[in-house]
């Protein structure tokens, strides 16, 4: 099986490409850190002797994506799985970010994407199953204060892939959007899961387990996974609780855990 991830470099994209490649599957690994994807490629093929494959490149630029696709082609390579795992966050609210901050949520974690899976879907492999997995998250759930820009860039994905599923469902194309809680991806995210205390060691999830439930359920048909009971429970009430409650028990909460935030950032 030939696989293309993005966000390969680190984190969730990692634990993707490590899973693959433990389970033979032949990489097409980018991300814009060239040394994390040289480190992580050169790791893969010791441990796992699988092919990889791996071009640095930022995706949100349009004649980035390009040269990287013309390398695809040079070497008619064709993918039977697309992994859109590259996206990013900001913390803090929407006046205390800088102006291209908030941008470039948008511009990587839903124009790039977009981008990439245009591409991917015209380089499939002939006469096969094609699989597509998003990385949404729990945060597409529910109107996020203090994370609008994120939560919104996320249910984006969220309702794109589910009618993508659709529109492809009669081409031998899955569909499937993971919408995880909380991911322990860098050292930024470690600081936002310790500020919420028990809400957030309550909704993370081990990037291992994740990535190979994953995997299985895309390739078994599935359509949406939110890992651990407690967030699904969680997603349930969002859609029964009204959205303006839902915004001002967040905000409330999100304000509470923001205030310590310069504690752990200086750590």
């Amino acid at each position: 099986m030939n696989v293309l991830i993005t966000g390969a470099a680190g984190g969730l994209g990692r634990a993707f490409a490590i899973e693959c490649g433990r389970r033979g599957y032949r990489l097409f690994l980018t991300d814009v850190n060239k040394d994390g994807l040289m480190c992580i490629r050169r790791g893969l093929e010791r441990q796992f002797g699988t092919t990889v494959a791996a071009i640095d490149c930022d995706l949100t630029r349009a004649k980035s994506v390009d040269r990287m696709l013309a390398v695809i082609d040079r070497y008619n390579i064709r993918f039977d799985m697309l992994l859109n795992i590259a996206g990013i966050d900001f913390e803090g609210g929407f006046m205390g970010r800088e102006r291209e901050n908030v941008v470039n949520i948008v511009a990587l974690n839903n124009a790039a994407t977009l981008r990439i899976t245009h591409a991917a879907l015209e380089r499939r492999r002939s006469g096969r199953p094609f699989t597509i997995v998003f990385v949404s998250s729990l945060a597409s759930m529910f109107p996020m204060p203090l994370k609008a820009v994120y939560a919104a860039s996320k249910r984006f994905l969220l309702d794109f892939s589910i009618s993508l599923r659709q529109e492809l469902k009669d081409c031998d194309v899955n569909v499937l959007t993971l919408c995880p809680g909380g991911l322990a991806t860098t050292p930024e995210a470690l600081r936002g899961i310790a500020v919420q205390g028990f809400w957030g060691n309550a909704t993370t999830n081990s990037l291992e387990t994740v990535a190979r439930k994953t995997l299985d359920l895309a390739l078994a048909g599935k359509g949406l996974y939110i890992p651990g009971g407690l967030n699904r429970l969680l997603s349930l009430l969002g859609k029964i609780i009204p959205r303006p409650l839902v915004a001002a028990v967040i905000y409330k909460r999100w304000r509470r855990a923001q205030s310590r935030w310069p504690t752990f950032t200086a750590n």
